[in-house]
C-alpha cells in the first residue's frame, strides 16, 4: 500500500511541472526576432530571422521622414505607416519586401507578434519605444536592429556614377 501511496503523491506532484513545460518550451527571447533593412529603387526590403520556434505575423512598415531625419516616435505612430507589408514569417529566414514605394525620404519600421499564447511581440528599436512597449498586456521586446531612414531615388532618374568629377 505504501508504493500506491508514493506513486500518487509523486504523479500529483510531477502534473504541474508538466503542465508548466509547454509554457516554458515556448518562452521568447529578445534575440529569438532579428530584422535586416536594405533598399533598391522603388522597394524595401527586410530579413526577418525567426528563432521563435513558431511562426509570427510580421509587419514591415514604412512611414514619411522629412527632411531625411528619423522623426519622433509621435509623428510615426499616431499617422501609422500607410506603406507596408505584412504576413506569418515561418521559422528561419524570410525577406519581407515592400515594393511600388513613391519617391521620398521613409522610416522603415518592422514589428512581429506571436499567433498563439503567449503573447509576444518584437518591434524595432526607435527612440522613446520603452513607453510604448510598456503599454502591452504580454511581453515585448526592441529588435537590435533600429528602425531606419531611407531615402528613395526618383523614378528614371540616373543614378550617379560613383567617382566622376565633373569640375575642374
Amino acid at each position: 500500500m505504501r508504493s500506491i501511496t508514493r506513486a500518487a503523491l509523486v504523479g500529483a506532484a510531477a502534473l504541474p511541472l508538466a503542465m508548466a513545460a509547454p509554457s516554458l518550451a515556448s518562452a521568447t527571447t529578445a534575440a529569438d526576432v532579428t530584422f535586416a533593412y536594405s533598399s533598391s529603387g522603388s522597394t524595401v526590403s527586410n530579413t526577418i530571422t525567426n528563432n521563435s520556434g513558431t511562426p509570427l505575423q510580421c509587419i514591415t512598415g514604412l512611414a514619411p521622414a522629412p527632411g531625411g531625419v528619423l522623426p519622433p516616435i509621435e509623428d510615426t505612430i499616431g499617422p501609422g505607416q500607410t506603406i507596408y507589408e505584412t504576413g506569418v514569417i515561418p521559422t528561419g529566414t524570410t525577406v519581407q519586401t515592400v515594393t511600388g514605394i513613391p519617391d521620398g525620404a521613409y522610416v522603415v519600421l518592422a514589428s512581429c507578434g506571436s499567433l498563439d499564447e503567449p503573447m509576444s511581440m518584437w518591434a524595432s528599436d526607435y527612440p522613446g519605444l520603452e513607453t510604448y512597449l510598456a503599454m502591452f498586456p504580454f511581453t515585448t521586446y526592441a529588435v537590435q536592429q533600429a528602425s531606419w531612414v531611407a531615402t528613395l531615388p526618383a523614378a528614371g532618374a540616373p543614378a550617379e556614377a560613383p567617382g566622376v568629377n565633373f569640375g575642374s
